[in-house]
């Protein structure tokens, strides 16, 4: 039987919950995680974000329940409001700075798409759930950007860079966004090009559910090793997929490097062989030589993406 209004949301948050922890307490390279930290930005600055944010989540779900029960329309979700929320939450328990402003864009679609998706013994249909994926990112409205534009402001990431169009740091913005009446969606149709979170969105996540988790399921079952799995994943998408944040930190000659470095570790058998780990603990001494400007968050974001759909769809470490 359907979980009730409540059930089901709070399981779907601890579902998203365990994800957050799970990838931020892998050995990922150039990553915060149990051993490595930045000069403000600590494992623990994590952990605390991952609990304040579950609330967000719990409410995301709650709202995609209602869509399914004919109560309310997909496009009053409220998705902005529910990633600036969780941004405000993210601040209120931790002094780290910006932890999880990708994570939070990615898995609140998440959220509310289980939400409105079936769940047999509480296990969500990954195909199910891309289809309700796409209704609610494509159902975005100006009120969900000008909310998302205020969370940004809130995180206030690095590597944001300024823009000819729309930009977040100009005053006019918000105003134009509202009185042109231009959908979140459309936002990041036009920022898809430089910011692979975006492009997930407008694309209706193809790494995430194509890639990267499929991956993952594979790996888990192969190695019986989850930090492995992890790892290797984080390799695979980094290989393939040149991380957007670094490419705007830096450069994206730079991130087609690092991406040439993840994938040759991967061909050397990664964690599981001797050269493998050495290869991957000289890259991961690489991107952390200049502070956090090599750090691949974006892979990061996509990961904790990848790991929630395994735990929606019954995975348990």
């Amino acid at each position: 039987m359907e979980a009730n209004l409540h059930e089901k949301p709070r399981h779907i948050s601890k579902c998203l919950e365990l994800a957050i922890l799970l990838e931020a307490s892998a050995d990922k390279p150039g990553n915060v995680n149990r051993t490595a930290s930045f000069k403000s930005t600590r494992y623990e600055h994590f952990l605390a974000s991952a609990v304040a944010i579950a609330s967000s989540f719990e409410h995301a779900a709650e709202r995609g329940v209602l869509v399914s029960r004919g109560e309310i329309h997909v496009s009053a979700v409220g998705i902005g409001r529910v990633i600036k929320n969780s941004m405000v939450n993210v601040n209120a328990w931790q002094h780290g700075g910006n932890t999880l402003l990708g994570t939070a864009i990615l898995l609140s679609p998440i959220a509310v798409a289980a939400g409105m998706t079936h769940a047999n013994k509480r296990i969500f249909e990954v195909s199910k759930l891309r289809k309700n994926v796409k209704l609610v990112v494509e159902s975005t409205t100006p009120e969900d950007a000008v909310n998302v534009y205020e969370a940004i402001r809130t995180a206030n990431p690095g590597g944001l860079g300024k823009v000819s169009e729309l930009d977040i740091n100009d005053p006019d913005s918000k105003k134009r966004i509202l009185e042109d009446r231009i959908s979140l969606f459309q936002i990041f149709q036009k920022s898809s090009k430089y910011d692979a979170i975006c492009s997930e969105w407008i694309n209706n996540y193809p790494i995430t559910f194509k890639v990267a988790y499929p991956f993952l399921m594979e790996q888990i079952e192969r190695t019986d090793n989850l930090n492995v799995a992890i790892i290797h994943t984080f390799l695979k998408v980094l290989a393939v997929y040149p991380d957007s944040l670094i490419a705007r930190k830096t450069s994206l000659e730079k991130a087609l490097e690092i991406s040439s470095k993840a994938k040759e570790i991967l061909e050397l058998g990664g964690f599981e062989t001797l050269k493998g780990r050495e290869n991957l603990r000289e890259l991961d001494r690489e991107l952390r030589r200049t502070g956090n400007s090599l750090n691949p968050g974006t892979t990061a974001d996509i990961i904790a993406a990848a790991l929630a759909l395994a735990i929606l769809n019954g995975y348990r470490p």
